[in-house]
């Protein structure tokens, strides 16, 4: 008896210490293989991927290292990058810590939320219709410190940001939020970022600052203009803002536009228009706050990225005639 019983746990022994050195011994191979989870997956589809993308000998083996070890309830969906040459167990490791492959993708200064959402989609991060969509759901239900808004427009921070593809758009969007405020929190004042209506008065205006600037160590020569015309009463007369309003802009803006009936046309309305054109970045909030102290209210491309800035209209039309007319 106790021999036949000996007889039986040897194979048995054999068995798992060779299942044992199946999952922990590295695999053969170079380089890294790609592979994409879908959410709810099976151990065994799982197994399936990584045998054909090269990253494990055999699927079933995958499959048992991942039911047994209780790892098959943990494995995260997602874009993996797992280098070959290691073991099922550490493959089935990797899955389980949901160490997928983040994405980075850098958000310009300037930016529509429509430009922010293209730029999510080429990335491979966000689809830019499903970002869009939850732009607007985010709108509805902005939080306190912006109030009441109909639009995130200017308060998606343009920074460097890693996301894992496919990452809820909601998730980028609140990510973007807090990326603004801390950001915006370090260079406007508190009497700025605690009231909403002054805030979004002065992300609005750090927009066109934004848009306008070609020379960055302009920005506050440029928002000391439009403080002053505010001040005085006087339309921003800004390109950018009209150019907003127009659907399908095809880059040519014409004499006509400049009558556009529309509450983002600062050449027909005084003040500030209805909200940011585009996201600013912190230099530009940083300009609104703390704008140069001049008699400045016109400005003029001297067409080398750079303008030229005059207090009066005979300065400004004179530097016109120099730097734009002559140059037709």
């Amino acid at each position: 008896m106790i021999r036949a019983l000996a007889f039986l746990i040897l194979p048995a022994a054999l068995l798992a210490g060779a299942l044992h050195l199946a999952l922990t011994t590295p695999m053969e191979g170079q380089g890294d293989a790609v592979v994409e989870i879908a959410a709810g997956s099976s151990a065994r589809a799982v197994g399936q991927i990584l045998y054909e993308a090269g990253a494990v000998a055999h699927p079933l083996l995958f499959e048992i290292e991942a039911r047994f070890t209780g790892r098959a309830r943990s494995i995260h969906a997602g874009e993996y990058l797992i280098p070959r040459g290691l073991s099922v167990r550490q493959v089935a490791g990797i899955l389980a810590a949901g160490k997928t492959v983040l994405h980075r993708v850098t958000v310009p200064e300037g930016l529509t939320i429509a430009e922010t959402a293209q730029v999510m989609d080429h990335a491979g991060v966000a689809a830019a219709q499903e970002f869009l969509l939850a732009a607007s759901a985010a709108a509805r239900g902005a939080p306190p410190w912006m109030g009441g808004v109909a639009s995130l427009e200017g308060f998606l921070f343009p920074e460097t940001y890693s996301f894992p593809k496919n990452t809820p758009p909601g998730e980028i969007i609140a990510a973007m939020l807090a990326m603004f405020r801390a950001k915006a929190a370090a260079v406007l004042p508190p009497e700025i970022m605690n009231d909403p209506a002054r805030l979004r008065g002065a992300v609005t205006l750090a927009s066109i600052v934004e848009k306008e600037t070609g020379a960055p160590e302009e920005r506050p020569l440029i928002a000391s203009v439009f403080v002053n015309r505010l001040a005085r009463g006087m339309p921003l007369q800004s390109d950018p803002t009209v150019i907003f309003a127009i659907p399908n802009f095809d880059g040519n803006l014409r004499k006509s536009d400049l009558t556009l009936d529309s509450p983002y046309n600062t050449y027909r309305r005084r003040g500030l228009p209805p909200g940011p054109i585009a996201s600013p970045g912190a230099a530009s909030l940083r300009a609104v706050a703390n704008p140069a102290a001049t008699d400045y209210l016109y400005f003029v491309s001297r067409n080398d990225g750079a303008h030229q800035f005059s207090a009066t209209l005979a300065e400004h039309n004179a530097a016109v005639k120099r730097y734009q007319l002559a140059a037709k």
